[in-house]
């Protein structure tokens, strides 16, 4: 099914809700809205709108993955950074890796394939998943990523980000690459 904005009210948090509650909070982000976009690649043709110069910013791409035992993760990393499943998965001392099916993303991250985010945490939270969070976000003044939908991108400072992890009772595994 479609991940954009147009059928985010069969999410269990919509992303209009999600950027409310954003707002509620006191956390400040800056709202992008543009083609559904599905991989890195896509992202990176749309990215010239939203860089701004000189800015320490972290572009993401995130994977929802599980292990032998069923168990749920999300990783999020800098959208170049290679990725060899066998290899994160020995990283991580989970064992072997491979990736969710859509509907199980749907039922612990509450999102579509190509709208995966670390904002989709305000569901797995509740659902058991691990967060692992790549080490280059210490350093980046901002993130850019989906709000549970894959036509808009947030840009958001580390330390809203940060605090919106506080909030939702999250606490991100660093990994060092």
């Amino acid at each position: 099914m479609d991940a954009s904005s147009a059928f985010q009210e069969n999410l269990p948090i919509s992303s209009d809700a999600l950027l409310r509650r954003l707002r509620d909070w006191g956390l400040g982000y800056e709202l992008h809205e543009h083609v559904p976009l599905r991989t890195v690649q896509e992202a990176k043709a749309v990215e010239a709108a939203t860089i701004v110069p000189g800015e320490r910013a972290l572009r993401i791409k995130n994977l929802y993955l599980r292990d032998k035992k069923k168990r749920n993760y999300l990783v999020t990393l800098e959208q170049d950074r290679a990725v060899d499943l066998k290899g994160l998965g020995a990283r991580l001392g989970v064992g072997t890796l491979s990736f969710g099916s859509p509907e199980r993303l749907m039922q612990v991250l509450g999102v579509r394939p190509g709208a995966v985010t670390p904002l989709a945490m305000i569901t797995g939270a509740g659902n058991g998943v691990r967060f692992f969070l790549d080490g280059a976000a210490r350093d980046a003044e901002r993130i850019y990523m989906h709000p549970l939908v894959n036509d808009r991108t947030v840009a958001m400072s580390r330390a809203d980000v940060m605090t919106f992890f506080e909030r939702i009772g999250v606490t991100p595994e660093w990994l060092l690459i």
